[in-house]
């Protein structure tokens, strides 16, 4: 595309030696579709937004974890308060020997899984180590980009170890209810979600939980649920040739007619209108 929007390396790292730095976004505003000459990671620490990633919408809140490869193209809308922070860096200026392939997806050609959610304790340990490289990234001493790089590599393994693929959480009793509440809605696309089962289930009060989700995220659980069943048809309405019945039915839609007045209200076009604009031939 001529007119792609590209991030260049000179614009954010301080040297050409940098390899990692620390990219706030407090709060992430709309942001046009763009590619870059470097990676990142982005977390998500609390609000909502849509994040297009390669023509795919997630739609994203707290605990979300992106890996972004340097040719992706992304692009941020429909943002509520969004706050997450990149954490951006140079493949090529890594200097440590740490096996970077197998923490980071996509490294270097690795297989690449874009999306993930983070534990409240995976979390909760990024944000400290984050704070300290972005410290170290900020300095000018001659040991700030190897304190930088290491904080980066322990920052990675962290990532590794309490992320989760979003609709299949680690059966661990130390995880936060908001993470098991976001995994099943996540694992019930395509099927109705019974609030008031999932409180019984794990002994808490609906109204409270109701009260904490909203209050992490800007949105209502209801209004969650709808958004990434829209998010998900718009995925099968541009890379599939199912009929719309069959996409409501997969999106957790059982009238069909209700699905497309609930797509057309968040998208502002017809499914049939959305696909036509949208629809690849793969």
């Amino acid at each position: 595309m001529a007119n792609q929007l590209v991030l260049h390396k000179a614009d954010f790292f301080a040297s050409d030696a940098q390899a990692v730095a620390v990219a706030d976004r407090y709060p992430q505003n709309v942001f046009a579709e763009h590619t870059h000459d470097f990676c990142e990671l982005v977390l998500v620490w609390r609000g909502n937004g849509l994040h297009v990633l390669n023509e795919r919408p997630y739609r994203i809140t707290r605990g979300d974890l992106f890996y972004i490869r340097a040719e992706d193209k992304h692009s941020y809308t429909s943002v509520n308060d969004l706050v997450l922070q990149n954490i951006i860096y140079c493949p090529e200026r890594l200097k440590l020997n740490l096996q970077w392939e197998e923490a980071i997806p996509g490294f270097n050609g690795t297989q690449w899984q874009p999306h993930w959610r983070l534990t409240s304790a995976g979390m909760t340990q990024a944000r400290q180590v984050i704070s300290q490289l972005e410290h170290e990234s900020q300095q000018r001493c001659p040991l700030a980009n190897g304190m930088a790089e290491l904080l980066f590599g322990q920052l990675v393994m962290i990532l590794k170890r309490h992320r989760y693929a979003t609709d299949n959480l680690p059966a661990t009793s130390s995880e936060t209810l908001l993470d098991k509440l976001i995994t099943a809605l996540a694992g019930s696309l395509e099927h109705p979600f019974a609030l008031d089962e999932f409180c019984a289930r794990e002994a808490c009060s609906e109204r409270v939980l109701r009260q904490q989700f909203r209050a992490q995220t800007g949105m209502t659980i209801n209004q969650y649920l709808r958004q990434i069943r829209v998010c998900h048809a718009q995925y099968l309405l541009q890379h599939s040739r199912l009929m719309i019945g069959e996409i409501a039915m997969q999106c957790g839609f059982e009238d069909s007619n209700y699905f497309s007045v609930v797509f057309t209200r968040e998208t502002g076009m017809t499914p049939s209108q959305w696909r036509h604009l949208n629809h690849r031939n793969d």
